[in-house]
C-alpha cells in the first residue's frame, strides 16, 4: 500500500493532477506501475483501497468536478465512501478514462514512474524492422547471363 500513496503524494505534489484526475484513478486501479529500475510501486489497487488512500490523504473533493460528477451529490457523510461513490462515477475503465491516463504517462515518467499498458488493451507494438537484403541463391548452371557455346 505505501506505493500507492507514494504514487498519489507525488502526482499530487508535482501538479500534474489537475485535468488528469479520471486518468490517475484508472492507473491506479488497473496499471502496474514500476521504477525506471523494474522496482515495482503497484500492480493496482481495488476501488476500497484506493478509495481509503484518498480519504487519508485529504485529497481535495472538488477534484471529482473534472469528470462531471457534482461533490455535492456524492456521499458526504464519510469521506471514504465518497471516494469511492467518487470512483464509480469516474467509469475508470472508458475510453475517456484510458485516453486521460495515457496523456498522464509521459508525466509520471518525469516524475520517476513508469506505466504498463492498460488492461485489456496491450502496448503499442513498434513497427517491423525492415529485413536486410539476402543475396540471391546463384543456381548451379547459373554463368552470370552468359549464354554456353556448345
Amino acid at each position: 500500500m505505501d506505493g500507492i500513496r507514494e504514487l498519489l503524494s507525488a502526482v499530487r505534489d508535482a501538479g500534474v493532477l489537475a485535468g488528469n484526475f479520471r486518468g490517475l484513478l484508472h492507473i491506479a486501479i488497473g496499471r502496474k506501475v514500476t521504477r525506471p529500475d523494474g522496482t515495482p510501486v503497484t500492480t493496482g489497487v481495488t476501488w476500497r483501497t484506493l478509495a481509503g488512500e484518498l480519504k487519508a490523504m485529504r485529497f481535495d473533493q472538488e477534484l471529482v468536478r473534472e469528470y462531471g460528477a457534482d461533490p455535492d451529490a456524492l456521499t458526504a457523510r464519510d469521506r471514504e465512501r465518497f471516494w469511492y461513490a467518487a470512483i464509480a462515477v469516474a467509469k475508470v475503465d472508458s475510453a475517456e478514462a484510458i485516453a486521460e491516463a495515457d496523456r498522464l504517462v509521459p508525466k509520471l515518467k518525469t516524475l520517476g514512474f513508469v506505466v504498463g499498458p492498460s488492461p485489456g488493451h496491450p502496448a503499442p507494438t513498434p513497427p517491423p524492422r525492415a529485413k536486410a537484403a539476402e543475396p540471391k541463391p546463384k543456381d548451379k548452371d547459373d554463368t552470370g547471363g552468359k549464354k554456353k557455346k556448345k
